[in-house]
């Protein structure tokens, strides 16, 4: 289906909710300014972000210049990919002039001078950013509330989170208040917002999108091979693809020597998947909505042609993966970020690493016999705001049963620590409503794969 069908193609609000393809493909063909979307979009801030709190850093006189700086672009002939798409990023991104506090009241007032790497080439694409959206603090939560600028509610149910820590960007794509989103992820921070506001989002291999510019704050660190990544949320899967294409490549000094060419997609139809797919983990409950919703996907798929497992020998021990993924957590946010306890010995450490290797290689293996993994990318619906700051202390209603908030990192933490691309997409809805989302992990660098499945799952 074209971008435009069965909507109306020159109204700046529905292009908005249609997404930055639609947005970009009206601005090309002239039937919208890049002046009447931004405005539009900055019209549905005003008008509904009041109750939700999600762009907490407004920057409108300089949206407005930027949508007039693409309208002039467009009036010369010129095509970008994001040619006035409005959008946002998150308030962990350096914007030059913005604070960037990371939700850290000691940091309020520090003001970055230059914008970040993905931030430049969003910009240099076209994109209209009309401010920064909220996180919670030091970005360490599934939940969007600082002392700051105070807690984000989800456009789908006020007492019940967005999640984190890309939680505001999440509620304000849900809301249709702009048509993108920049993120970051590092325990499932694009992924479960995605999931609880029914958005698109997509966490890339490590490595292939650049992180400069999105550091704690006041510094400059070297990611390395570090699993932290930055990516999008979108309100298509198509903008996904559309996201990725702009902010992938190389960063310097890398960019001196190699550049980035992701692979096309393993498969154009359905049929010619094989997936697996998982609704039960060891290390983390799963609500009887979300298995039902996964497996009335399965069954989907295999009526599509697809190949469709449950269950794998060549699948990595999960439990094990759980607990290396939080040691290695911990023990890097420690070394960064005020207040970290965790240490471990040199021996210890290589020890982790060692392990972490050899799970890249099973999972080599296991995307030698399957295309993708099917999983939840957290293991109920949203869930209402949790006011303990301590995870140890907080405790999720899943089925009626009580479990721990913790233990449901082990869903992201599959693709987390081999630094595995994985799409969410929106799947179902649970019995009260609420937006559940399916995990969609592939191979590493193949991550035109897992978003073409959420394209083609979409379009089925």
């Amino acid at each position: 289906m074209n971008d435009t069908d069965e909507l109306d193609p020159t109204d700046p609000e529905t292009l908005i909710a249609a997404g930055a393809s639609a947005c970009a493909h009206a601005i090309h063909e002239g039937r919208v300014s890049a002046q009447a979307l931004c405005e539009a979009a900055i019209g549905r801030v005003e008008a509904l972000d009041g109750a939700i709190n999600a762009v907490v850093l407004r920057d409108f006189d300089s949206a407005r210049e930027q949508a007039r700086a693409a309208d002039a672009l467009r009036a010369q002939g010129q095509r970008l990919p994001l040619l006035g798409v409005p959008m946002t990023v998150k308030e962990s991104f350096n914007v030059a002039g913005l604070p960037t506090s990371w939700g850290l009241p000691d940091l309020r007032d520090f003001r970055p001078k230059h914008d970040a790497v993905a931030v430049q080439r969003l910009k240099a694409a076209g994109a209209v950013i009309l401010g920064k959206t909220n996180v919670p603090v030091a970005l360490s939560d599934w939940q969007c509330e600082n002392p700051i600028h105070g807690r984000t509610v989800n456009p789908h149910d006020p007492t019940r989170t967005p999640g984190g820590s890309s939680g505001g960007g999440a509620a304000a794509l849900a809301a249709g208040m702009v048509a993108l989103e920049l993120g970051s992820d590092l325990y499932g921070s694009i992924r479960v917002p995605a999931h609880f506001c029914g958005v698109y989002g997509h966490k890339p291999s490590v490595g292939v999108l650049p992180t400069r510019g999105h550091d704690f704050p006041g510094t400059e660190q070297d990611p390395g091979d570090r699993p932290g990544v930055i990516g999008p949320l979108a309100r298509t899967a198509q903008d996904l693809d559309l996201a990725l294409d702009v902010l992938t490549g190389a960063d310097v000094p890398d960019s001196a020597a190699w550049s980035v060419r992701l692979p096309p997609p393993r498969h154009a139809q359905l049929r010619d998947f094989r997936v697996l797919v998982l609704a039960a983990h060891p290390a983390a409950e799963c609500s009887h909505d979300m298995r039902d919703a996964l497996e009335s996907l399965a069954a989907r798929l295999e009526a599509a042609g697809a190949t469709v497992a449950r269950q794998s020998p060549r699948l990595p021990d999960l439990q094990s993966l759980s607990k290396d993924y939080g040691t290695f957590i911990n023990t890097v946010l420690s070394a960064v970020q005020p207040g970290g306890s965790t240490r471990l010995s040199a021996h210890d450490w290589i020890g982790l690493i060692a392990r972490r290797d050899a799970l890249r290689v099973q999972w080599r293996a296991f995307f030698g016999e399957f295309d993708a993994l099917l999983c939840p990318p957290f293991g109920c619906a949203a869930f209402p705001h949790q006011e303990a700051s301590d995870w140890d202390a907080r405790m999720l209603t899943i089925d009626g049963a009580a479990t721990r908030f913790g233990a449901q990192g082990a869903w992201s933490t599959m693709a987390s620590h081999a630094g595995l691309p994985a799409t969410v997409a929106p799947l179902a809805r649970d019995a009260q409503g609420l937006p559940l989302g399916v995990q969609i992990v592939g191979p590493y660098l193949e991550d035109r794969t897992t978003i073409a499945l959420a394209r083609l799952l979409a379009a089925a």
